[in-house]
């Protein structure tokens, strides 16, 4: 499994007022299917092929600079760029550890919101861990994001756009011992990728598709989380998609999960993972259960057994994730001896098991803190 920044802690938030709802981004070309594109362009009286010359530049030479797109007139070129490829996220600050091979930048939007995403670089591929909403609406009370609430839901182009920024910094060499190609994608930072579903699957779709159309990443290489919103999950079974699916379940029992992940009111644990092993049916890939370690919470042993017993023999893999406590805040991270105890009863069941690596701490890491701190500068 890919590791990604950890999980944050924060103080509840209650009774937080409403957010203001923000109009749409305007169109972009990752917004569009190539149909779309073409008629796009020739609404701007230009030829329907000049559709896939910019398409090329975007996700087959990550470029955006009109300047550099020297196959387009002259006379025109600015005016295609700025009506297919408007910006959509200008970077607010931007942080690195790790010598360089994890960086973390915070962008705009068009409105004002504020999203962030991770670059991580291995020795063996590039991934980058991105959002697909402004704010989160779960109300999961140990994470900032969730008890800041939702914003509004990222367009298609913003979570696509957050993707191709980050591979242009991979194709240009910056991140040391890494390939120069980002080929791993994880729908794992602010929000809750099933709450916005369509736009969050034409995201897919773009980055999936062969250039120029998209950025001919492997499905097998996107990872799409979420807290357990069983119908979207069903909807995500049917849609013959090879991705892998990322169940928040922190949790193995119905009375603390009420409380760590309230949507499970509604979708109870049972209901939750039967719609995830329907899935793995379905695709064949394996799903991977995500568990924040919360000290006296839910890293007791029993715990562990029980989450055993639900997992064992089926198509799963539990990522351990060590939570990251921010000041105030009255969750904190399980001890390194509980933590250990808890995997070893998770693999005596037969439940492959493995621990997040905490990379990013250092650079506020955990979705939702740069943002934080953002605003409260």
């Amino acid at each position: 499994m890919t590791a990604l920044p950890i999980i944050e802690s924060s103080s509840p938030q209650a009774d937080a007022p409403p957010r203001r709802r923000a109009a749409m981004p305007p169109r972009h070309l990752a917004d569009l299917d190539p149909a779309e594109r073409r008629a796009a362009i020739a609404d701007l009286g230009e030829r329907e092929f000049r559709a896939g010359q910019v398409s090329t530049h975007y996700f087959g030479r990550l470029v955006r600079d009109p300047a550099a797109m020297t196959d387009l007139p002259a006379a025109s070129r600015a005016r295609i760029a700025g009506a297919m490829l408007p910006q959509l996220l200008t970077p607010v600050r931007e942080l690195a550890c790790d010598d360089g091979a994890t960086r973390k930048t915070l962008w705009r939007l068009h409105d004002g919101s504020l999203v962030e995403s991770v670059l991580m670089g291995y020795p063996d591929r590039v991934t980058v861990c991105i959002s697909s909403q402004a704010g989160c609406g779960m109300a999961c009370p140990f994470c900032a994001t969730g008890q800041a609430g939702l914003t509004r839901n990222l367009s298609t182009a913003e979570i696509v756009d957050q993707v191709v920024s980050f591979a242009a910094v991979a194709a240009s060499g910056a991140i040391p011992g890494s390939p120069p190609r980002l080929s791993h994608v994880v729908f794992m930072g602010m929000g809750e990728p099933l709450a916005n579903y369509p736009r969050v699957i034409g995201a897919v779709r773009r980055l999936t598709d062969p250039a120029p159309d998209g950025l001919g990443l492997s499905q097998r290489h996107i990872t799409v989380s979420t807290v357990g919103l069983v119908p979207a999950i069903r909807r995500l079974t049917e849609e013959g998609l090879a991705v892998t699916l990322a169940l928040s379940l922190h949790a193995p029992d119905d009375e603390l999960r009420d409380e760590l992940v309230p949507v499970n009111q509604r979708w109870k644990v049972a209901e939750v993972l039967d719609a995830a092993w329907a899935y793995a049916e379905q695709t064949g890939r394996r799903v991977s259960i995500e568990y924040a370690m919360i000290k006296n919470v839910n890293d007791h042993p029993w715990r562990a057994d029980l989450l055993g017993e639900l997992l064992s023999g089926r198509l799963a893999h539990v990522n351990l994730i060590p939570l990251n406590p921010t000041p105030g805040s009255r969750w904190d991270a399980s001890p390194k001896p509980v933590e250990r105890e808890f995997v070893r009863r998770l693999r005596a069941a037969g439940v492959p098991t493995t621990v997040r690596d905490t990379r990013g701490r250092e650079i506020d890491g955990a979705c939702g803190q740069l943002a934080a701190s953002e605003v409260e500068q």
